[in-house]
């Protein structure tokens, strides 16, 4: 009896689920499923050069430069700043005037390098700072505010820098340049390339830095002569000569205002060029 009554129970339940299954399927509440819709004709590629493609553009508002153009450019310049300070402006000169001055002195370490850098650049900044007031209006500028492109910029702003090297560069020394890289002579001086007028302005710079640190030696070389002579005609030969006449360069050098006579004469020499 008990199987059987499962049994009848277990046939009331199919029938009930297949009558509410078939009810949910009549039932007009319930959305029928759609049919799928047909695949669209694929669409022809873009013409290079159309606005749908991909561009990339270096330049802002207005066709100035973007800002991390601008930012390339710069760390661009940061990078071969020591190369153009040194090569392209009259810190070298400076620098080997002031370190042959303080050799004449019989001081090899005071003033300390730093200083004398730091001397140096301060010095070639107020000595150049026409050149650069001319290229930040020829060239800086302008492209910042996208009238000129950067080439244009960049020949532009090397003029003023090619006419301050011409005007310090000796004639023979672009002559020796000119011939060692086998070129013909230029027709003037605007038509000389920086790869030879850069060279010849560095050693017409190194040539003018030894005269004038010869001018330098002398009085003390005198000093330590007379220094030397006293002290051999006193049988005192033991006595280094620098520990007497090193005090008696000092005191000449404050007296006459060393310092002060070698950054005039050093800035005297760009004057007029």
């Amino acid at each position: 009896m008990t199987a059987l009554a499962a049994l009848v129970l277990a046939v009331v339940v199919i029938l009930l689920g297949a009558a509410a299954g078939h009810a949910g399927e009549l039932d007009p509440g319930v959305p029928a499923p759609t049919a799928p819709s047909a695949p669209a004709d694929p669409t022809a590629p873009a013409a290079p050069g159309s606005d749908d493609g991909l561009s990339v553009e270096i330049n802002g508002v207005n066709g100035a430069p973007s800002s991390a153009v601008l930012t390339l450019i710069g760390i661009t310049l940061l990078s071969v700043a020591p190369a153009l300070l040194l090569m392209m402006t009259s810190f070298t000169k400076i620098f080997v005037v002031l370190a042959m001055t303080r050799n004449a002195l019989s001081l090899p370490s005071i003033p300390p390098n730093q200083v004398l850098a730091g001397l140096a650049l301060f010095l070639s900044l107020f000595i150049m700072a026409p050149v650069l007031t001319e290229i930040n209006d020829l060239a800086v500028q302008p492209y910042l505010n996208g009238t000129t492109t950067f080439t244009e910029a960049l020949t532009d702003g090397s003029g003023p820098l090619q006419t301050f090297m011409l005007a310090h560069t000796r004639e023979e020394d672009l002559a020796l340049m000119t011939r060692a890289a086998g070129q013909p002579n230029p027709e003037d001086a605007a038509s000389v390339p920086l790869t030879t007028l850069i060279p010849a302005f560095m050693i017409s710079e190194l040539r003018a830095a030894f005269i004038i640190g010869f001018v330098i030696f002398v009085p003390f070389l005198v000093i330590d002569l007379v220094v030397s002579a006293a002290l051999m005609s006193m049988g005192m030969m033991m006595l280094p000569p620098v520990m007497i006449s090193l005090p008696f360069k000092i005191l000449l050098f404050v007296l006459v205002d060393g310092w002060g006579l070698i950054i005039t004469a050093l800035i005297n020499s760009y004057q007029g060029g």
